[in-house]
């Protein structure tokens, strides 16, 4: 186990091979086997990550389970969520697990591929070895070994003014 400079660890399991980078803050959870985690990751309080994950720079996990090889390798949120082994959590990529007033909880199973910048607005289930396309936001489930997009046609307003300071 390697721990870098600058990290905070509170009542924490850490498995043998595995990696801490600096800036990292993990709190009352448990990390497997040859993780890397950080720089500037940060491990909230019941979060369990398996063997060989990597949880990246930038990138919060919280009450969440994360399966043996998955990585969410930067800027992304993780949030009450049941991850599977051999997923990609792409680039800025949220779990949007509250809704005002209750926490619900996202389901991804084994071997998916989450493109960047997509939205997992929970409850909801994405099904094994499915790939959703960057810029999604996904509020049903996804079938098992398709392809899920939703984007917005992209639109340009010939003639608009920005607004100037007066």
């Amino acid at each position: 186990m390697t721990i870098n400079a600058h990290c905070v660890l509170k009542d924490v399991e850490v498995g043998e091979g595995t990696t801490i980078a600096p800036f990292s803050h993990v709190e009352n959870a448990r990390l497997g086997a040859r993780c890397r985690v950080g720089p500037f990751a940060r491990v909230r309080p019941a979060s369990v990550l398996g063997d060989e994950v990597h949880i990246g720079n930038f990138v919060e996990v919280k009450a969440s389970s994360i399966g043996e090889r998955s990585k969410a390798n930067h800027l992304a949120y993780v949030g009450d969520a049941t991850v599977g082994r051999d997923v990609n959590i792409g680039a800025g990529t949220i779990t949007c697990n509250y809704d005002g007033a209750n926490k619900h909880r996202t389901i991804i199973e084994d071997e998916v591929h989450i493109g960047s910048d997509t939205q997992l607005v929970a409850p909801v289930t994405v099904h094994r070895e499915a790939t959703i396309a960057a810029g999604a936001t996904i509020t049903k489930d996804v079938p098992a070994g398709e392809l899920t997009l939703s984007q917005n046609k992209q639109v340009t307003i010939t003639g608009w003014q920005r607004p100037r300071k007066g």
